[in-house]
This record gives structure tokens, sequence and C-alpha cells, in this order.
């Protein structure tokens, strides 16, 4: 049975990403920010009980993101995959238009959580012989620009050069440092680029119904992924350039609503 670690794992792609591995057999240790929330997403994952383990933890501070560690080996005695999955979005403003609280907090939890999980997780399965340590891309990893998330699309192209970065500086070791593309996934933050019928939001949803996907598909893609053996899988991408092409063409014959 394989262990893994999935921050920000109580709702999203994170509690998705968790249910696929435990569907698969493997041991699950998962965190959230707040009690409320890890208490709701265990009852989610209830029917799985002994094999998940939750925790409240904040990755914005080393100590909490090493609690989870303690936690994963304390109960299955180790962590085989590690996954910085836990990450904020911001209200769809102008940068100006937000406050700098806000501001602070995105950067905090998108950036700085992932760089404590990365270095925490990566010491601790390098003494251990080896492991898969894998960072959550999104909106703004490839440069892509959408109005009103530009501090998030910030942090998202900060972490792709810090995980390839990590990789570099890790050289040779016998842990794999990689990163997930999940595409366009529809969650509450994408939900929220479409919350209202005005005319931006219309366009954004037709756009969406033919690129997006929902949560069970992508995570079970990930998943899948991050499971096999070798290290060819590093960078796992699931909406490719061939896939997005294919879906303009199918685009007039396939009708879907993913926001119904």
């Amino acid at each position: 049975m394989k262990s893994v670690v999935i921050t920000g794992g109580t709702r999203g792609i994170g509690l998705g990403l968790a249910k696929r591995f435990l569907e698969r057999d493997c041991l699950v240790t998962i965190n959230g920010k707040t009690e409320r929330g890890v208490e709701s997403a265990l009852e989610e994952l209830v029917r799985f009980d002994g094999r998940v383990k939750a925790v409240t933890a904040d990755v914005r501070r080393r100590a909490d993101v090493e609690t989870l560690l303690e936690t994963a080996v304390a109960n299955f005695g180790g962590v085989d995959i590690w996954i910085n999955n836990a990450g904020i979005a911001h209200r769809t403003r102008k940068v100006w238009e937000l406050e700098p609280g806000e501001i602070d907090e995105v950067l905090d939890s998108n950036i700085l959580g992932a760089i404590h999980g990365t270095v925490v997780a990566y010491l601790a399965m390098r003494e251990r012989g080896g492991g898969k340590i894998y960072n959550m891309e999104g909106l703004g990893s490839d440069g892509f620009m959408l109005d009103g998330l530009s501090v998030y699309g910030t942090t998202k192209n900060a972490l792709r050069y810090f995980t390839l970065a990590f990789a570099n500086e890790a050289g040779d070791s016998p842990v794999l440092i990689g990163s997930l593309s999940p595409g366009m996934v529809v969650t509450d933050l994408l939900r929220e680029t479409v919350c209202d019928d005005s005319a931006e939001s219309r366009k954004k949803r037709k756009f969406y119904n033919i690129m997006a996907d929902d949560v069970e598909t992508v995570t079970g893609f990930l998943c899948d992924k991050m499971l096999a053996g070798g290290d060819g899988n590093r960078h796992i991408r699931w909406l490719t350039r061939r896939k997005m092409f294919l879906r303009m063409l199918a685009a007039p014959f396939r009708k879907r609503d993913l926001f119904s």
C-alpha cells in the first residue's frame, strides 16, 4: 500500500485526489486549515475509515507541515507520494482593488506553503531512500493571463519555476520532484469567474464547457499516473495541446453543461 499525503485535501481537487487514492487501496493523510473543514472531509471519506487520517494544519507554517508529516509517519510508516495541493484564490478583481492582506494570504499559501511542503517531504524521503513530490500547477503556470486573477496566476507561475529549480538542486536524488497540471477543473475557483449572468460570464461558461472537466475525471487520471512505476511521469498534464485542439474541433457537435 502506498502512503500519500495531500495538502489542502479537504475540498476541491485535493479531496478528489484523496478519494481516488483511497479507492486504489492507498493510505492517505490530508490537512485543512480549519477543524470544520477537516471534519467535513472525514465525513465524506468515512467509508475508508482506518486508511485515512486528517489534521488541522496551516501549510504557511513549517511546524504545521512537519506535524502533517509526523502524522503520516506515525500512522502509516512513512510517505511514498506527497502532493502540495493546498492553495487559495482571491476575489476576481484587478490587483489594485484587492486588500493588501488578501494579496499576502494568497502569496503565502500558494508559494510559501508549497516550499515548506517540498522541503519537509524531500528531507524525509531522501533519508528513507525515495519517494515522489508533486506540486499542483494552475492558471498562470504557463503564462496565461486572466483579468482579475493576476496575483493567483503569479503564484502558479512562480511555483512552476520553483519546482524546476528544486529538481535541479536535488540532482540525482532518489526523490522525484514533479508537477501536476490538471487543466480547467470545475471547482469553486472556476465557478467564481462565472458567478453572474453578465455577457463576460456567459462567454467564459461557453469556453469552460468546451475545455473544462469535473473533479472526478481529472483526479482519476492524475492519481493513476502518479502511482505508475518509474520516473517518466515527472510532469503530469491532463489537458494537453492535442486534447485542446480536438475539443475545439468537436465543440459544435458536443454539448456540455458543467455548471447546471
